[in-house]
């Protein structure tokens, strides 16, 4: 599960880089474009964090960082689509996955917290 998470979360921040291509080239699309890069490549960078965490309160912090980025992903991909900066088609699989994503993340935090 690791494993297939790692790549999930890989494959979900090249999907983002490459939605930020299609945006339009003005002010606003600019800003979003950086911060949908910053924040969906932190998903799979702090991902791979958790995965080697030291303790358990480690893991709970930087599962909380994966989270909050994952969620910032689902915003500047839904800001774009209320900017009517894209087509809801084309990121439709992206808001998916985004929160496909917070939710795996959100149960992993929470197990871990029980323990």
């Amino acid at each position: 599960m690791k494993e297939q998470l790692k790549n999930r979360t890989k494959v979900f921040a090249h999907n983002c880089v490459k939605t930020t291509k299609s945006l339009p080239n003005t002010y606003l699309s600019n800003h979003i474009r950086g911060q949908l890069i910053r924040c969906s490549t932190s998903v799979a960078a702090n991902y791979r964090a958790t995965c080697i965490a030291q303790s358990k309160p480690s893991f709970i912090a930087k599962i909380s960082i994966v989270i909050e980025e994952v969620d910032e992903s689902n915003f500047w991909l839904e800001f774009a689509l209320d900017e009517n900066l894209t087509e809801k088609s084309l990121i439709e699989n992206l808001l998916k996955e985004s929160s496909e994503l917070t939710a795996i993340f959100m149960a992993s935090r929470k197990t871990a917290s029980r323990k």
